[in-house]
């Protein structure tokens, strides 16, 4: 009897001490886009009844600043689908939100504007964004840091 309650007492020894470690911190810090990324920009796009999308590319350039403020400036292949741009962002864990400061107030553009909210991934080096309206447009941005600021 005596040699089971050491044992028992043992094994709640054991198993308490795992609980007794330092705390993990699951929390992952936000790492705000800054630079210059390089990439490409495709739009996709599905006409009413369609099962196809039509896919059309761009060779973009991005560059980004944190201070003193939260700028953008688009660069690169900006003659037919996307239109060269600047503005300020918002960023959150999971979006980022651009003010476009040459998006026509009034009218609708011809070209794509990097306006508006987008899902991004970001991990240092890859950035992504994508936006998307139900399931007839899609606005992705698949680009890659080239310097940093």
């Amino acid at each position: 009897m005596k040699n089971y309650l050491y044992s028992l007492i043992l094994l709640i020894a054991i198993c308490g001490s795992g609980c007794l470690g330092k705390p993990k911190n699951d929390v992952i810090p936000q790492t705000v886009p800054s630079g210059t990324f390089a990439g490409e920009f495709r739009l996709l796009h599905r006409k009413a009844g369609a099962a196809k999308f039509d896919t059309t590319k761009a060779n973009i350039t991005l560059t980004m600043t944190t201070t003193p403020s939260y700028t953008y400036s688009l660069t690169g292949d900006t003659a037919t689908v996307h239109a060269g741009s600047h503005g300020s962002f918002l960023i959150n864990s999971q979006y980022m939100i651009f003010t476009d400061e040459t998006f026509p107030k009034t009218g609708t553009p011809t070209k794509t504007h990097l306006n508006g909210g987008y899902l991004y991934y970001y991990d240092g080096s890859v950035f992504q964004m994508l936006a998307y309206s139900v399931d007839t447009l899609s606005l992705q941005y698949d680009l890659k840091k080239q310097t940093s600021n």
